[in-house]
């Protein structure tokens, strides 16, 4: 019996890692906007819950029938759904073959198990809509009976759709008693939420006034890089189809300064930016003008133009060209370029060393960064540019003993560390006049 319940867990275990990273940047943006900083025990509450949500589906999906087996045929009984309540009731008493003992009636009566489980199954559901959502027991018990539908529905619909017929039955009582067990998680999680701290409480202590978290940059960072690649490739292909490879060459430095320079100078901030509810400023907190945005883009993008340059320098030694690969790849396509490399190793070699080295600068840099007292970079000290943090979802609109609002900084208590911050002189009001600035 417990094998049923070990496939599920163990497959659970398995799709979780990868779950996990696909998430990873679509849940910081998300934490970032609506709390400011990213705190650890934040991140682990809900990757938590995400881990238990996916035990749980997987418990009442797997083991799935195999391809070759007609559920039509094998399940019959599971075509129709079972809303009469109480029949549960009769299942324990039918599989206790109507003996009036201990060992019948519930040690040894898989129907008693079953209503067990299926008690516990959705009980950590509303420990966590107390503990970290901070919500009552109405809101525990709705989300146990929109959890337990969700599951039901599921197996009524053989997984909507994947199978023709239902290979598990829909069951009025499973929905009563999965929501009972929500119910009663919440009231469990009483003492626990007592002596655990309230999330909100440690993300207040984590803000400051004064300080973007270098998590939130760097995150921004990333988003500008895959935002500026994307484009750079969509350009590019359009580039190469009307007017031929010499003017792909121009392509990626006219969407560098596209991304970096004229939409930070037009709207104040990088796309990126943007998203992370983040905006460019100078020292003096009005908006920089091209000039620094101009230096602040050219630093930015020196890895680049080294990685750019080491391909250009090494594969004609090599002895490839690299409008001949352009060409190439945009017209035979990228699994000829990787055989036509594995052919010939020495220029597969002078490939991987560009990407290498730029790889090698980015570390260097934030590195650097991380260690700077202020957690300035580069590129920020040369331009004059600063990040400044424009009011999160949560924030408190106005000045209080927990902190203004749109303010971040890094204790302890979250994932990010003093180093790798930006400072400015903007307390109290002035704070506030400097974020309605254009």
């Amino acid at each position: 019996m417990t094998d049923v319940y070990l496939l599920p867990i163990r497959t659970a275990s398995v799709i979780f890692p990868g779950l996990a990273l696909l998430m990873f940047v679509p849940t910081a943006v998300v934490i970032y906007r609506r709390h400011g900083v990213m705190t650890r025990w934040r991140v682990l509450s809900l990757y938590a819950g995400v881990y238990y949500a996916l035990t749980a589906l997987c418990l009442t999906i797997v083991p799935l029938p195999s391809p070759s087996v007609d559920v039509c045929a094998k399940y019959p009984s599971f075509a129709e759904p079972q809303f009469m309540p109480g029949t549960a009731f009769a299942d324990i008493w039918k599989e206790a073959h109507h003996r009036v003992t201990f060992n019948a009636l519930v040690l040894e009566n898989s129907a008693v198990w079953q209503t067990v489980f299926n008690l516990l199954l959705l009980l950590p559901l509303g420990a966590f809509v107390r503990i970290h959502f901070r919500r009552g027991p109405m809101a525990a018990t709705a989300a146990g009976f929109a959890g337990s539908l969700l599951f039901e529905l599921t197996q009524y619909t053989g997984l909507w759709g994947l199978y023709a017929c239902p290979y598990r039955l829909f069951c009025v009582d499973d929905l009563i008693v999965n929501t009972a067990g929500a119910a009663l998680g919440w009231a469990a999680a009483g003492p626990l939420a007592r002596v655990v701290p309230d999330l909100a409480t440690l993300d207040d202590r984590a803000l400051d006034l004064h300080r973007v978290p270098f998590g939130r940059r760097l995150l921004a960072l990333l988003l500008d890089m895959t935002g500026a690649a994307l484009l750079t490739g969509a350009v590019g292909g359009l580039v190469l189809l009307g007017l031929g490879t010499d003017a792909v060459l121009w392509v990626p430095p006219a969407v560098w300064v596209l991304w970096f320079v004229l939409v930070p100078r037009w709207s104040g901030a990088t796309p990126g930016k943007h998203v992370l509810l983040v905006k460019l400023v100078t020292r003096s907190g009005g908006r920089p003008g091209h000039g620094a945005l101009a230096v602040r883009a050219a630093v930015l993008g020196l890895p680049f133009a080294g990685v750019w340059f080491i391909a250009g320098a090494t594969l004609p030694a090599a002895g490839a060209d690299p409008s001949t690969l352009i060409e190439v790849a945009g017209v035979v396509g990228y699994r000829e370029v990787a055989y036509a490399l594995t052919a010939d190793p020495s220029t597969g070699l002078a490939l991987l060393l560009a990407p290498v080295a730029g790889l090698a600068v980015v570390v260097w840099c934030v590195r650097a960064v991380r260690r700077h007292p202020e957690g300035l970079g580069l590129h920020e000290i040369l331009s004059g540019v600063r990040n400044e943090a424009l009011p999160h979802a949560t924030a408190r609109r106005g000045g209080g003993p927990d902190g203004p609002a749109g303010t971040e900084s890094e204790t302890e208590s979250g994932t990010e560390s003093e180093s790798g911050t930006e400072k400015q002189s903007l307390p109290g009001a002035d704070h506030e006049r400097a974020l309605a600035r254009p």
